[in-house]
């Protein structure tokens, strides 16, 4: 149980880190880019830059939400 436990720290601890948001956001895109091959959305040649704009937003996003003054 305790090989368990430590196994689904290790990857909580790497998966979300120190900002569950950033997660969120990269998980989010990773969807939006499952839909769009799944339905064949884009193509070959536009999808990739699409999904590094959209990771990029949402690490943008994530670093307004954090940095902004109360």
């Amino acid at each position: 149980m305790a090989f368990i436990r430590a196994f689904a720290g290790f990857w909580y601890d790497f998966v979300i880190g120190d900002d569950w948001k950033i997660a969120a956001a990269v998980l989010m895109v990773l969807m939006v880019g499952a839909v769009a091959v799944l339905n064949g959305v884009g193509g070959v040649a536009l999808l990739p830059p699409l999904l590094g704009v959209l990771f990029g937003a949402g690490f943008t996003a994530t670093m307004l939400i954090d940095t902004r003054k109360n």
